[in-house]
């Protein structure tokens, strides 16, 4: 694997992982269940910015099968973080 794509891939993740951190300790101040749902969805994309490489050099899947594995998991976490602006809270509701 190339080094230079190596590192693009670990900062992306380590830059998730601090947001997805970030969310959480925001849910954990509010109880706000849309904060600990982007937390999630941020940690799931973050997750995917490296599942490809993984499943292409580690696992031996072919390119195309990694990439739509990592493409598939960066999805959910884009619909985790969709519910976590659009979904219902609990909290509002009660307001």
């Amino acid at each position: 694997m190339h080094p230079g794509l190596i590192v693009a891939k670990l900062v992306t993740m380590v830059l998730g992982f601090v947001i997805a951190y970030q969310a959480y300790r925001g849910y954990r101040r509010s109880n706000s269940q849309s904060m600990l749902y982007l937390a999630v969805g941020f940690a799931i994309i973050s997750f995917g910015a490296i599942v490809e490489g993984i499943l292409f050099d580690v696992v031996g899947l072919t390119l195309h099968n990694a990439g739509t594995v990592a493409t598939t998991i960066v999805a959910i976490g884009m619909l985790t973080i969709l519910y976590a602006l659009y979904g219902r809270d609990p909290q509002k509701l009660e307001n």
